[in-house]
């Protein structure tokens, strides 16, 4: 694919999905799944306080978005971070968006005073990179491994390979 082809799928593929998976760049950093508002050609992602759960995010992440038809990777394309700073320009040209974009406030219109002293905004702006596209997919499962622990669970032997024995004094139906 060519560079406006891909800048085009990017920016149609972001809009149209209410989700993305947002990872950290850095070794051992994982995905997780944000809801976003897409504005002026680039993601915005609320985090912190009550709101969702995301690690901090540095200069660059690695957004995921998926088909809204087969919700499999449709692309992965690489983001420059940067915060947005409560009462800037930028903030408040987003905020009202943002408002409408997100489900269930629990405070209503107060929230965007709740953001600005409690939350993170940050905004991804893709840089023209992407890992992964349709044409060139990834093969690799993207799983997380999971984490180290002494626990398990105790699964008994069986008792028999060839099935329940029979009840002595019962007759088999044949």
């Amino acid at each position: 694919m060519d560079a406006d082809a891909i800048a085009a799928l990017v920016e149609e593929a972001t809009k149209k999905s209410g989700l993305v998976w947002v990872r950290p760049a850095g070794e051992g950093r994982h995905a997780q799944p944000v809801w976003h508002l897409w504005h002026d050609g680039s993601a915005y992602v609320l985090t912190g306080g009550i709101e969702q759960k995301l690690p901090a995010l540095a200069d660059r992440a690695y957004v995921t978005v998926r088909s809204k038809d087969k919700g499999s990777r449709l692309v992965t394309w690489v983001a420059d971070v940067e915060v947005v700073v409560p009462a800037s320009e930028q903030w408040t040209a987003v905020v009202p968006n943002l408002l409408g974009k997100r489900l269930n406030l629990p405070d209503g219109e107060a929230a965007a005073q709740r953001w600005a002293r409690e939350c993170v905004l940050y905004r991804l702006t893709p840089t023209g990179d992407v890992t992964e596209t349709p044409d060139n997919p990834t093969t690799h499962a993207h799983a997380v491994p999971p984490p180290p622990s002494p626990a398990r669970t105790r699964v008994p032997r069986p008792l028999h390979l060839r099935g329940r024995p029979a009840q002595r004094g019962v007759k088999r139906a044949k």
